[in-house]
């Protein structure tokens, strides 16, 4: 019995990380055909054309990574929430994205729900956000949106 309860302790831990986490940098987002339409910043490469046409050349999501567990770094623009913790809010790649016009492709924006609640104060720098990445188009008032996130942690940036 002995024996037993040790090989379930030691199988345990590794039964829980069965599904791998992806660390996903923002142009990992952007399927291969649109990724020369951004630079060595990762940022789309601007056309000064109208809006419309811009978001008809980029802004598809890569369909594969639905349903896979992933850890990804970026800005937080809150949404929902209260004075102590942030429910629902959107990640970004840069600082100041979806507050100036326009906004990056639905591709670059990632619309995060984090029902356990993030503390205000970890969210002004840039943050890791770990959770279950699904390819959904959201409308939101301040951009159009190519992901969901259902957020289950928060970490630190550490760019090391």
């Amino acid at each position: 019995m002995k024996k037993w309860l040790i090989a379930l302790c030691c199988w345990l831990p590794l039964i829980s990380y069965a599904e791998e986490v992806l660390t996903l940098d923002w142009l990992d987002l952007v399927p291969e055909k649109e990724r020369q339409q951004f630079n060595q910043n990762q940022l789309p490469i601007t056309n000064h054309d109208t809006n419309a046409a811009r978001q008809t050349t980029i802004g598809s999501v890569r369909e594969e990574l639905n349903g896979s567990q992933v850890k990804i770094p970026g800005f937080v623009i809150p949404l929902e929430g209260d004075v102590e913790a942030i429910t629902e809010f959107l990640l970004v790649p840069y600082f100041g994205a979806c507050i100036h016009v326009p906004p990056p492709p639905p591709n670059q924006i990632i619309y995060v729900k984090y029902p356990n609640g993030a503390p205000i104060q970890q969210l002004w720098d840039v943050v890791y956000v770990i959770g279950k990445l699904k390819t959904q188009h959201i409308s939101h008032d301040m951009a159009e949106v190519g992901y969901l996130l259902e957020g289950t942690a928060l970490e630190e940036y550490d760019d090391m």
